[in-house]
């Protein structure tokens, strides 16, 4: 019967956001009425409006699919909120553009700011009831996890406990419990997670649960995103799956050199009033050095000077020991707690990516010395400088700053597999979003840690600047 009714979640969920989608066009469509379409030098009748309605509407559904808006039920009524006005900005500010050219002049944007405001209330309203209907219809899944290390599958259980509402972990098997065990108990639960387990074992479970269908949740391995971002092909009859395991091609790496040339352009020519402001206060604060330049690690293993406003104080690593930043860092000043929490601090980065240093997006550079620390028990972490180092990038727009580094490693390599401008694109508006709700992704690795997996041998808990 939960199966039946699952199938029906799709249509369900495609109704709750085609009312949002509706609500907030038509309140559009008020604005537009009232206030814009007199202003042109032709006003719309009929056919002209409900062309102008529908383009309008098209355009929220894309950004509201960019910053996932429309997930209730899968995300928190407060992210679905910010995460939806934000989709809501967006599409006036284009359409705002778009009815100025249609006019040939700038309108007010006034009505359409009024118009903003009335739309985040209806997102509200809609998100608090659309939450509490999808999760009385369709309520926590009954989760069972298959484990072969219970370390990493308690992390993942805890993580998705935090949304009780989604997932409720009712059982947890060990491998060791034996294959015929594990499928005796499956078919019990609504949903599996199969986590670290050994490949043969972890083949089974899968082939069982598609025979059964019964949804399954994977924790990939490195292998498998590699995989992923393979080609299929035949060879003669048989089928082939090709992989080309060297990074971005030649053309790739051209387009993206133009475009962060022009977005490295654009962005120090906004934001260079900031950057002044910024380096002024720094200066007055302890009259010490203004930024803070640091060795770091980018495309095939080369070392650049990665620039950074300085937030702390100088000869924060007066013992030569290069350690991440912690929650509540004694040594950060009082400038650079708030350019951190803005993310200013990172701005002059952008001449590093005019130089050709670093990208937009990428995998974040890592210091040598953290590199080295990861590479002992991730051989693995080299994979991440197949491609240029970013501002920001898959694993900061998804993760959070103290996301262990084997999960940022994965999402760094699913970006570099399946790379494309068009996710480039993506990555800098969810990037939006992040600077919107910076406390997640900021918080800092527990005190007492040099790295997420390394613990400091001593009690001194200075730290370097912040690795991001």
């Amino acid at each position: 019967m939960k199966k039946d009714k699952e199938k029906y979640k799709r249509i369900a969920l495609f109704v709750d956001a085609l009312v949002l989608l509706t609500w907030e066009t038509s309140t559009f469509g008020l604005i537009w009425l009232s206030c814009y379409n007199s202003q042109i030098a032709v006003s719309f009748f009929k056919k002209g409006n409900w062309l102008l309605f529908g383009l309008y509407i098209a355009i929220l559904f894309v950004f509201s699919k960019i910053y996932k808006g429309l997930k209730v039920g899968s995300h928190k009524t407060a992210d679905i909120i910010v995460s939806q006005t934000l989709a809501t900005i967006c599409a006036n500010a284009v359409t705002y553009l778009e009815i100025s050219l249609i006019a040939r002049k700038m309108l007010d944007p006034v009505p359409l700011l009024i118009c903003t405001v009335i739309q985040t209330a209806i997102i509200a309203i809609w998100a608090i009831v659309s939450g509490v209907i999808i999760r009385g219809l369709y309520p926590a899944k009954n989760i069972i996890v298959i484990y072969g290390l219970k370390e990493s599958a308690l992390m993942l259980a805890e993580k998705m406990g935090s949304r009780s509402d989604k997932y409720n972990i009712t059982c947890m098997m060990d491998v060791a419990d034996g294959y015929e065990s594990i499928i005796t108990a499956i078919p019990h639960y609504d949903a599996v997670v199969i986590c670290d387990v050994p490949n043969q074992i972890r083949n089974d479970v899968l082939k069982f649960c598609f025979k059964t269908s019964i949804k399954t949740y994977l924790v990939p391995k490195i292998s498998d995103i590699i995989i992923r971002g393979s080609n299929n092909m035949e060879l003669f009859d048989t089928p082939l799956i090709t992989s080309k395991n060297y990074g971005l091609g030649i053309e790739q790496r051209f387009v993206k050199r133009i475009f962060d040339i022009i977005l490295s352009s654009i962005g120090l020519v906004i934001t260079s009033p900031f950057m002044l402001i910024t380096a002024v206060a720094i200066k007055i604060c302890d009259r010490g050095p203004v930024f803070y330049k640091q060795d770091r690690y980018t495309i095939d293993r080369k070392v650049f000077k990665l620039l950074k406003f300085r937030s702390m104080v100088v000869n924060a690593e007066s013992d030569g020991v290069a350690r991440l930043a912690s929650s509540n860092d004694s040594r950060i000043t009082p400038v650079g707690k708030f350019i951190r929490k803005v993310r200013l601090d990172e701005l002059p980065q952008l001449i590093n990516i005019f130089k050709g240093d670093m990208s937009v997006v990428g995998p974040r550079p890592e210091r040598p010395e953290i590199t080295a620390e990861y590479e002992k028990q991730m051989p693995e972490f080299s994979f991440r400088l197949k491609v240029k180092a970013g501002l920001t990038g898959n694993a900061q727009v998804v993760g959070k700053y103290n996301t262990t580094p084997y999960d940022k490693l994965k999402l760094d390599l699913m970006y570099i597999e399946k790379y494309s401008i068009a996710q480039d694109i993506l990555i800098i508006l969810k990037t939006i979003k992040i600077l919107f709700m910076p406390e997640e992704s900021t918080e800092g690795i527990k005190q007492g840690y040099i790295t997420p997996i390394k613990k400091e041998e001593k009690t001194d808990n200075s730290d370097s600047e912040r690795n991001g």
